[in-house]
């Protein structure tokens, strides 16, 4: 696939990440930065220069915006003009799509696109891949999409830029943006990384009444994959009564009996309000 893609934020961390990638592909990559330490960074990292950004988008059939969610609206709004109809707006993030930042043009193709990462459960074989937290450099990591405008033949070129950028892949899902908002900031960073800050409080808790905090570390690190592995059905298995008994009791001390209502459509609007 030879189209032409337009990278902005190209010299940012994802940028960067970006930019190795697309340079295995077929793809025509201008890669635009407005910072100076961008552009250093991706000449020393990817070898290569940025251009200017008419330059990149003459003749682009992609733009990808690798900026953060609280910049979307003002780059998008910026280029919007100097795009021709039928060009391709992808975003790595659902939050700015979802809260209705981007401009009002009909003839464009709006495509969200946004990692997985790399499951904890894997059959990788390298160092390398067991140590790519993270995606996009050696590790299996599955990605999801959604066509927010545009015709529906689109997502093929969407969705083959996206396993460009996010290679190697694992599994790709078509979703929606809502759908893609429930998981990010829902799902992932609501629910899951609260709960694993809360899991990291009460460690440093534990740490603070006596155990080692190396023996500390491992204890819950150890438990956190074999209960893990029972709850998420990698392996057979079941939690012992004991187990079974905590949980009972420990959910209703922790927990909100409303808790999965920061699921519903209005708190992760609020949620992608506070972010965008």
């Amino acid at each position: 696939m030879n189209a032409k893609i337009a990278l902005f934020g190209a010299g940012g961390k994802m940028g960067v990440r970006l930019s190795k990638n697309l340079a295995k592909s077929d793809f025509r990559v201008a890669h635009v930065e407005v910072s100076d330490i961008g552009r250093k960074r991706l000449k020393d990292e990817v070898g290569v220069d940025c251009i200017e950004v008419d330059a990149a988008l003459d003749g682009a059939d992609v733009v990808i915006l690798a900026v953060p969610d609280t910049l979307i609206g003002k780059v998008s709004h910026a280029i919007a003009p100097k795009l021709k109809a039928g060009t391709m707006v992808m975003l790595l993030d659902a939050a700015a799509p979802f809260a209705g930042h981007l401009p009002e043009r009909p003839d464009l193709i709006y495509f969200v696109s946004h990692p997985c990462h790399p499951l904890i459960f894997n059959d990788e074989t390298t160092d390398e891949a067991r140590r790519d937290y993270f995606g996009g450099v050696a590790a299996k990591q599955s990605i999801t999409s959604a066509l927010m405008q545009g015709p529906d033949e689109s997502f093929a070129l969407g969705e083959a830029v996206a396993k460009a950028i996010y290679a190697p892949i694992l599994r790709s899902y078509r979703l929606t943006v809502e759908q893609m908002a429930i998981l990010e900031p829902g799902l992932s960073e609501t629910i899951c990384a609260t709960l694993l800050d809360v899991m990291r409080e009460a460690m440093d808790e534990t740490v603070r009444r006596g155990v080692p905090a190396e023996c500390a570390r491992d204890f819950l690190l150890g438990h956190m994959n074999i209960l893990a592995a029972v709850t998420f059905k990698e392996i057979p298995g079941m939690f012992s009564d004991a187990c079974n008994k905590a949980i009972q009791f420990g959910k209703p001390r922790l927990m909100r009996d409303d808790w999965l209502k920061c699921l519903d459509n209005d708190e992760i609007a609020e949620s992608i309000r506070r972010i965008t």
